[in-house]
């Protein structure tokens, strides 16, 4: 069975709005989160879902379910400080309906611009390898800077990738992961750097094209017009 954990705990402080957070920020009349969730809700792969949220939204999103018949949620909880905390958070309310065998796909709340075929891929890739990190080949040179003014190093361009969501796993495996870090004091940015932190042994996937995640307003705007572009395409045929 394949769950996915949908993690839209963060208040978007980057996004310099002061109405809503990102997640609930409307497309065409639609909250981004709800774009998320319906590529989840579709897959025929995706048993269930569980959302963690901010937790002066929920009902708000208990309402979108309803009015964009999103009915796999089965769990929506508060979300934690970072998002480390509130990854963990989900994967603690999982316990109750999920196997340690089952596969866990974790996404962000603002990354929209996923689709079918990038979700299967993940599932496939963890039934073969135990992993799955979804990652997108750099476009430009990397720089690694230990000052912040000099430059210390720069990698092949070609070695470098930029890892994204889904971020997938069986769900013994990296819930206990969490439950290290938690005893040991870790904090991660995400998942994969996570189980690299403990020398786990990680597997690509390659991304979907502008599989972008909604931090800044720019961002926003972006995703926006890429949306306007895909019903282009569908209502021109080009």
């Amino acid at each position: 069975m394949a769950i996915a954990l949908i993690f839209a705990g963060g208040t978007g402080k980057r996004m310099n709005t002061r109405s809503k957070p990102k997640q609930f920020l409307e497309i065409h009349g639609k909250p981004v989160i709800i774009y998320t969730l319906e590529h989840f809700e579709y897959h025929e792969g995706i048993e269930s879902i569980l959302v963690v949220c901010v937790k002066e939204y929920i009902e708000e999103l208990k309402g979108l379910l309803k009015r964009f018949d999103i009915t796999k949620v089965k769990k929506i909880v508060p979300g934690g400080e970072t998002g480390h905390d509130s990854i963990y958070q989900g994967l603690l309310a999982m316990g109750n309906f999920t196997q340690k065998d089952d596969i866990v796909l974790i996404h962000d709340g603002v990354r929209p611009l996923i689709d079918e075929e990038l979700i299967t891929l993940n599932i496939d890739t963890v039934r073969k390898y135990g992993n799955a990190i979804t990652c997108e080949a750099d476009k430009e040179s990397q720089i690694r800077s230990l000052d912040g003014r000099t430059v210390f190093e720069m990698p092949p361009r070609e070695q470098m990738y930029t890892a994204k969501a889904p971020q997938s796993f069986y769900y013994g495996a990296i819930k206990m992961l969490y439950e290290m870090a938690e005893k040991d004091g870790i904090k991660s940015i995400d998942s994969a750097q996570l189980c690299s932190l403990y020398h786990k042994e990680l597997y690509m996937v390659k991304s979907t094209s502008n599989n972008m995640k909604i931090t800044e307003p720019a961002d926003f705007y972006i995703c926006r017009a890429l949306y306007d572009a895909q019903e282009g395409q569908q209502v021109f045929g080009i």
